[in-house]
């Protein structure tokens, strides 16, 4: 007796699901004059097939730029004719495009009773419309940081649009996704089905077309029949570029005997269809024979054509070789990380080893005595570069007084050649006399400052003594005016001599 009772149980469920799942089926139709896709969008007139634009929209063979990203930009594109069925699916896939972190306004899509304008408030259509529109809002206007937001609102074509509350109480359903600067082109699947409208999204990460999410699904939802589809994008003060690139439409019909048989081709028209493919397939044999026959030397060797295209084994082969190429480059680059990481790890350690842990309560109760230390370690390191500093000062000045010798070796040459050719009164010993007693005392003024820089001690901070390397410049700038002066002296009383 269990056993019958199970039994039927089992039956019941499987016939309930049979049901059921019959009465879900659904009958999809491709409505080509509510659609546009690429490639030849476009026409080479700059029309749509089926569809009229307006405002600031741009139609190229690739997609339709319904506003550019230019400050206060509007455009729209709408159907050129009424819908003659019920519930339909809108595939749609766009692009939202700009160079700041934050854009506006935003896209809409729209079904209503009456085509709206191009240059509307609304996200560049017109305003009280009479009902849907779905919004891809990208500016926050209520400040409450909760874009970009996709919205549904309806409208019996009464009431005014929110925009400063982002729609506010109006808003039907929605959702919080980033449809901006993605990878890949965004998608949204609206399907209006026996009053209940769904919404689904691809964030445009991945090229899958698997990767939709519900957004929103909202039941007991009426729409008024016959409407127009349409887009409408709009910018401000801030501004993107609104791109759509497909627009599909198709009908939904339920899967009854009454709607399959309207759509399904009768047996008479099916026999006669095969038998004209049949002919057809005889008639093309015919001719390849007879252009085998008149042309023997183009005949090819072989006419297997699945010579021309990979076997099973071959992509299955491929797709193993790709595979395994993916996992090896993984596998190198995780190799690569692992050598960065125990180089780092090396480094770590040497760092570790040269510091001494054992006398850590030493340290603890002398961290005073700590900080000192590295207060006479910043003093000795600016001690070592005012040394350096010195040195190269140094090195400078006894290029510059071997430098100075010659110069001064090449007036005495001169002054003996003048005195061959005829006797001056000017007195060069005494000229001589000066200049040896200038370089002693530069001598003497370099030794004094090395011993006091020697007597230094490090109570004498950097910024309280007075810098070397500004001595001496200053010094050797002193010397130097006082040769060339004497040099331009006597170059001058040498060439006033001359005329005499």
């Amino acid at each position: 007796m269990a056993v019958v009772i199970k039994m039927i149980i089992c039956v019941s469920v499987s016939l309930f699901f049979f049901y059921f799942v019959q009465a879900e089926q659904i009958y999809s139709k491709f409505e080509y004059k509510y659609s546009f896709k690429p490639p030849y969008l476009a026409q080479t007139d700059g029309t749509v097939p089926f569809w009229e634009y307006g405002g600031n929209a741009i139609a190229s063979s690739e997609n339709v730029r319904i506003a550019p990203s230019l400050r206060s930009q509007k455009g729209a594109i709408w159907s050129k004719q009424q819908i003659n069925f019920d519930w339909w699916e809108i595939d749609l896939v766009f692009r939202i495009t700009g160079r700041g972190r934050v854009g506006a306004d935003g896209l809409a899509f729209w079904y209503t009773t009456t085509k709206g304008l191009a240059n509307g408030t609304v996200f560049g259509s017109s305003d009280r419309w009479n009902g849907l529109g779905i919004f891809f809002d990208s500016f926050d206007n209520d400040n409450k940081h909760n874009n970009p937001y996709i919205m549904a609102v309806l409208n019996d074509g009464t009431e005014l649009f929110d925009h400063t509350n982002d729609g506010g109480s109006q808003i039907l359903a929605g959702c919080l996704r980033d449809f901006r600067n993605k990878l890949f082109p965004t998608k949204a699947k609206i399907e209006y089905y026996e009053n209940s409208l769904t919404l689904l999204f691809h964030g445009g990460m991945t090229n899958s077309e698997e990767d939709y999410e519900v957004c929103f699904r909202v039941d007991n939802i009426t729409l008024p029949k016959n409407g127009y589809f349409g887009l409408s994008a709009a910018t401000g003060g801030l501004a993107d570029d609104h791109d759509v690139l497909h627009f599909l439409v198709k009908s939904l019909h339920p899967s009854s005997e009454s709607n399959l048989k309207q759509h399904m081709v009768s047996n008479e028209v099916e026999d006669k269809i095969s038998e004209e493919y049949k002919n057809y397939q005889i008639k093309l044999e015919k001719q390849k024979e007879e252009y085998r026959r008149h042309h023997p030397e183009e005949q090819r060797e072989s006419e297997d054509f699945g010579d021309w295209y990979e076997s099973d084994n071959q992509r299955e082969l491929r797709q193993i070789f790709a595979g395994q190429s993916q996992i090896s480059d993984i596998v190198r680059s995780l190799n690569n990380k692992l050598d960065d990481i125990i180089t780092q790890q090396e480094k770590a350690i040497r760092l570790v080893s040269h510091v001494d842990f054992t006398d850590k309560d030493y340290r603890r109760t002398n961290t005073e005595s700590s900080v000192e230390y590295k207060k006479k370690e910043v003093e000795i390191e600016v001690l070592l570069n005012n040394q350096h500093n010195i040195l190269s000062t140094m090195h400078e000045i006894t290029s510059s007084m071997k430098s100075l010798m010659l110069k001064v070796d090449t007036i005495l040459n001169i002054s003996q050649n003048v005195a061959q050719v005829q006797p001056l009164p000017f007195d060069y010993q005494s000229f001589i006399a000066e200049i040896r007693d200038g370089l002693n005392l530069l001598k003497n003024d370099i030794l004094q400052t090395n011993s006091k820089i020697q007597n230094i001690g490090s109570n004498c901070l950097a910024s309280n003594c007075i810098s070397t390397t500004t001595f001496l410049v200053f010094s050797i700038v002193q010397i130097l005016f006082i040769l060339g002066y004497n040099i331009y002296r006597n170059s001058r009383e040498i060439q006033a001599k001359k005329f005499y």
